[in-house]
């Protein structure tokens, strides 16, 4: 199966220094937890660990987060933060209005479930869908709203139309399902000989024709 890779630009750090000017403790202890959730998962996550790697006392976190599940979307917020700035790179010298385009954002969206696991499960594996803020959804419909626009400009469209809708919708779909296949190294070893992007460009030339 070939997959092209790149360096993430959240990839982890040797290790995090020890005390922090006034400002940088927030951003500590986000980046302690992202280490750890993909070290050791979002299950074993704890805040005494984040504490530690950070080189903090345990009361620490609480001057800027409420609790353990604040640091966890703080990470997840962080993260898509990174996907969608990613995606939008990913498009750059592609001509607008080009499926090309579309298969860029698809490399990309797959690239961040291999580059940062832990924070792709943590995002669609039912941890957010537990939690009612409004921060996660604009995220969300953002990262959303990239491929919606691109999609429009193929199809010929100043706006997003129903049919615009379901075409993302569509290839959205396709994306996410192949991303927590290949997540999954077990499904992943019965893809075989597989290209990625020649698959992402052939369901994007299907879906756009």
């Amino acid at each position: 199966m070939a997959i092209e890779q790149k360096e993430s630009a959240a990839a982890p750090q040797a290790g995090l220094k020890k005390g922090y000017h006034h400002g940088d403790l927030r951003a500590a202890l986000i980046e302690a937890t992202r280490q750890l959730v993909e070290e050791k998962g979002p299950d074993s996550f704890s805040v005494s660990d984040a504490c530690r790697l950070a080189g903090v006392s345990t009361a620490a976190p609480y001057k800027h987060f409420k609790d353990k599940t604040d640091m966890l979307v703080a990470v997840v917020l962080e993260g898509m933060s990174r996907h969608r700035a990613n995606m939008l790179a990913a498009l750059d010298g592609i001509p607008e209005g080009s499926p090309k385009r579309i298969t860029a954002i698809g490399m990309e969206y797959v690239r961040f479930a291999l580059r940062e696991p832990g924070v792709f499960r943590l995002k669609f594996g039912g941890f957010t869908d537990q939690i009612i803020d409004p921060r996660l959804e604009e995220a969300g419909q953002q990262i959303f709203g990239i491929l919606l626009a691109e999609v429009a400009k193929c199809l010929g469209e100043t706006e997003v139309t129903a049919e615009v809708r379901r075409r993302s919708f569509l290839l959205w779909s396709f994306v996410h399902g192949l991303s927590f296949i290949l997540y999954d190294r077990k499904f992943a070893e019965k893809a075989g000989d597989f290209d990625l992007r020649e698959a992402l460009e052939d369901v994007a030339e299907r879906m756009l024709a």
